[in-house]
């Protein structure tokens, strides 16, 4: 199975090398621009680099387009592809079927979205195994997807048909909206003199060891605080000091604490009175 890759953004500069030190040939990458890939990209060993994207799939048997969303159906139209040629994108929100320029012209298409940060793609090479990869495709492709991403130490997520929306907002909630939330952290602290760095240096730590726990407990085996522990008055008290700085303050906690109170019925230590007294507090004045 020769590889192909259409761009060669930090997503193809993890990618690539990966793929050709499991033991794979990369043949081909085409990008408009290999500045600042190609150092890494020149590492890999009999693959052409700086063609055109005709030339890397006529290359290819399994061709990734690792382009911008926009570009996608775009790329794709632009190719001659062969019958039984294997296409796949790496969006993560896109749909399979913005690849249908190349299943007209018999091209077997799919998605591989890997669950990873690469904004240094040298990193991303380093904790790629372990990390998840979201693979959309049916019989021969699906099988040689799950081997690459085996091969490179991926756990596989099988995504259906017209999941990719719910399945990409998902990945905000566990990565970027966590960002959010610590914000709003720093913005607290803020407001009494403790600087950005200053809070972050206590946060992290906290938040690391929240998702640490999570991994070995599960969700609500990881909550903590007042809510996990049924203290209305500190949620009540909470609440009137996010009332006195801003009503959206209160508007964030209160739909976040809804949630974590899902999380603590589940863990079961809290009787139904104790749960009844936390829903009546979190809602008041809403």
């Amino acid at each position: 199975m020769k590889i192909a890759f259409i761009g060669a953004g930090r997503l193809v500069q993890a990618l690539a090398p990966a793929f050709h030190q499991a033991g794979f040939e990369v043949a081909a990458i085409a990008a408009r621009s290999l500045v600042p890939a190609e150092s890494i990209l020149r590492t890999i060993d009999g693959c052409q680099i700086g063609v055109s994207a005709q030339q890397a799939a006529d290359m290819a048997d399994l061709v990734f387009i690792a382009v911008s969303d926009a570009a996608i159906a775009d790329v794709a139209g632009q190719i001659a592809w062969r019958p039984g040629q294997s296409v796949v994108h790496c969006s993560g929100a896109t749909e399979v079927s913005a690849l249908g320029a190349a299943a007209a012209q018999g091209a077997v298409i799919g998605g591989f979205h890997p669950l990873q940060l690469f904004a240094d793609p040298v990193v991303a090479l380093r904790c790629m195994a372990g990390s998840s990869v979201a693979i959309e495709a049916e019989g021969a492709l699906q099988a040689s997807l799950q081997q690459l991403a085996q091969a490179v130490g991926y756990r596989v997520i099988e995504l259906p048909a017209g999941a990719r929306g719910r399945y990409h907002c998902a990945t905000n909630y566990g990565a970027s909206f966590l960002l959010s939330l610590l914000r709003e952290a720093c913005d607290l602290w803020n407001s009494f003199g403790v600087s950005d760095a200053q809070a972050l240096a206590a946060l992290l730590p906290l938040a690391r060891g929240t998702l640490e726990t999570a991994q070995a407990k599960g969700l609500a085996g990881a909550i903590a605080g007042p809510i996990s522990r049924g203290d209305a008055d500190v949620v009540a008290l909470h609440m009137r000091e996010l009332m006195a700085l801003n009503a959206d303050n209160i508007h964030l906690y209160r739909e976040v604490s809804l949630r974590l109170l899902r999380l603590a019925k589940e863990q079961g230590r809290l009787d139904a009175e104790t749960l009844a007294r936390l829903e009546a507090t979190i809602l008041a004045g809403r």
